[in-house]
C-alpha cells in the first residue's frame, strides 16, 4: 500500500513499533466491490465512512466509526490506534 492512500492518523499510528501484520485501505466511492467486502467484516456496525477496523483471524476486534474520527485531531486518533495495536497486535512470547 502506498502511504499517500492512508488517512493521516493511520499513517502516524503505523510508526509505532507494534502494528498489524497486514494493512488494507478501502475508500468508499472509489471501489464499490472492495468497500462492500470490507464492510462485510464490520458486522454489527452500520456503514460508516470513514471507519477503521482491526481484524484478527477474519473477525472484527476493534472499530472506530465516523463519529469517533471526524471531530478529532489526527494525533488523538493515532493514539487510540497505537493503544489498540499494543493490545491486539503484539506478538506473544510463545510465537
Amino acid at each position: 500500500m502506498r502511504a499517500g492512500r492512508m488517512r493521516p492518523a493511520v499513517r502516524m499510528a503505523l510508526e509505532h513499533s507494534i502494528r498489524p501484520d497486514h494493512i488494507y485501505s478501502v475508500f468508499a466511492g472509489q471501489d464499490g466491490d472492495a468497500t462492500e467486502r470490507a464492510r462485510a467484516y464490520f458486522t454489527g456496525y452500520p456503514p460508516s465512512s470513514p471507519s477503521i477496523g482491526i481484524l484478527r483471524d477474519g473477525k472484527l476486534v476493534y472499530m472506530l466509526q465516523r463519529s469517533q474520527i471526524e471531530t478529532r485531531e489526527a494525533r488523538a486518533i493515532a493514539a487510540d490506534l497505537t493503544s489498540a495495536f499494543s493490545q491486539l497486535c503484539a506478538k506473544s512470547a510463545a510465537t
